[in-house]
């Protein structure tokens, strides 16, 4: 049996036409090795592969772009929103879950997630180690015969796997032991980011399916629930279970550097552009409307928040700019290939809004200690674009449409559907990950530590010299 590559596709019936032929046409199997990773004659093909050099720049480019998000994007976004006792230890929480995830996904977290099982909830142990990838096999893009070689599919997919462990140290940032961000990492992408990623986007999947929601695939086309909700019900779990820091509501916890912050918050948009129009697999008018989307969402949703300060606060600040460009940039990453540019405006502004409100207002009220408002923006702006990327895909509202016969209630149920799995699913696995991390090494520095700040603490070294 040889085993097949799984993509992401916008619509259900692409869905579930993509199922079917991965199933029948070697054209889209790795034709070098079974699936137990034992060697085998080449099959003959049936169609004749197509490798275009233009998609294969683009794509390249685009893995180079989401890597840029996480190294030095998030890093140092996040990494001005702490004090400057801690600015270090941030950044080498970011480096060294890069590193960790890399080799992670390369050893066994591409199998995990799309190595050619039939389970709606793993992909099997055929790709461990990446058995019987070479240079010559091969990974399906959405065009019949056009493919991309797997390596570089490997590649782009393993710079997501990196962001969203990263996303999560936010939510703790300032109070945690960097051994435990470590161990917690390796647990969490192993049992909740590599399955989620296979319910998603390998063709086996469940939510990829609709099986929980009348076989109506849910939309996604670049992350929103595989990365944004799911590394935001995760730190939504952490900074609970990890507790508030020392001083909170006490100490005067402002971020050290704006500057630094709107640095990152700008590295982080161009590095978009590579995660939502790199998901299209191939440099097409797709691509295109991706890469558009990520423009006008995402000024949508900056300008919305800015507004909002103004008349809440009587000031727009740097840190309500940049809080509102990721919003945007996180609501439209699964609705980014199927909906309009100007319904990208729109989803930019709501999804804003509701972010904004739970900064500002939920978490005052509830007293969690989201330190850099992980939850608020990722968690809601990933579970607001996921939701209404089910209304804006209507040609009605500027986008391309829904597959044959299925209608906006469908989609928007089949989107609440894959919401509700990746919540319970995420945080179910974060409780148990948690729990296990601070049996084993403990969540916590001591006080005496924390209050130093973690850069002296766990690093030995300290940002900035007088």
């Amino acid at each position: 049996m040889l085993t097949t590559h799984s993509f992401k596709r916008p619509l259900a019936t692409v869905a579930a036409a993509c199922a079917a032929f991965l199933t029948t046409t070697s054209a889209f199997a790795q034709d070098t090795i079974a699936a137990g990773g034992a060697g085998v004659e080449a099959a003959a093909e049936t169609a004749i592969s197509t490798v275009n050099k233009g998609d294969v720049a683009w794509m390249m480019m685009a893995t180079i772009l989401v890597l840029f998000m996480t190294m030095p994007g998030l890093a140092l976004f996040y990494g001005g929103l702490v004090r400057a006792k801690n600015m270090l230890s941030v950044l080498m929480q970011c480096t060294v879950i890069t590193g960790l995830m890399i080799v992670v996904w390369t050893l066994y977290g591409y199998s995990f997630a799309f190595g050619g099982g039939t389970s709606p909830f793993w992909g099997g142990l055929g790709k461990l180690f990446l058995a019987g990838v070479t240079t010559d096999t091969l990974s399906a893009t959405f065009t019949d015969g056009v493919e991309i070689p797997e390596y570089l599919f490997i590649a782009f997919q393993m710079t997501f796997a990196v962001i969203t462990p990263a996303l999560i140290v936010g939510a703790f940032a300032e109070r945690i032991k960097f051994s435990a961000v470590v161990l917690f990492t390796l647990i969490w992408a192993t049992f909740s980011y590599f399955p989620v990623a296979h319910m998603v986007w390998d063709a086996a999947g469940l939510i990829f399916n609709g099986t929980l929601a009348g076989g109506v695939a849910a939309i996604d086309f670049a992350g929103g629930t595989v990365v944004h909700i799911n590394a935001g019900i995760a730190a939504l779990v952490g900074c609970i279970m990890v507790g508030k820091r020392t001083g909170f509501g006490r100490d005067m916890m402002a971020p050290h550097s704006m500057t630094l912050t709107m640095v990152g918050a700008s590295m982080l948009w161009v590095g978009w552009f590579g995660f939502n129009a790199g998901s299209n697999l191939e440099s097409t008018a797709a691509a295109v409307l991706a890469m558009i989307n990520t423009f006008t969402a995402t000024a949508g949703a900056l300008l919305a928040w800015c507004a909002i300060e103004a008349v809440m606060r009587g000031k727009a600040s740097m840190l309500g700019g940049a809080s509102g460009i990721v919003a945007g940039l996180v609501a439209v990453t699964p609705a980014c290939g199927t909906i309009g540019p100007v319904g990208a405006i729109v989803l930019g502004v709501i999804a804003s809004a509701c972010c904004y409100f739970f900064v500002s207002v939920v978490k005052n009220a509830l007293r969690y200690d989201d330190s850099l408002d992980v939850f608020g923006v990722h968690g809601i702006g990933g579970i607001i674009g996921a939701i209404l990327t089910g209304v804006f895909t209507s040609t009605s509202l500027g986008g391309i449409g829904y597959g044959e016969g299925i209608t906006m209630a469908s989609q928007v149920w089949a989107q609440i559907t894959a919401v509700l799995i990746t919540i319970v699913w995420s945080g179910v696995v974060s409780v148990i990950a948690f729990k296990i991390v601070d049996l084993i090494v403990g969540l916590r520095p001591s006080v005496e530590a924390e209050r130093e700040g973690l850069d002296l603490s766990y690093h030995g070294e300290v940002a900035y010299h007088s």
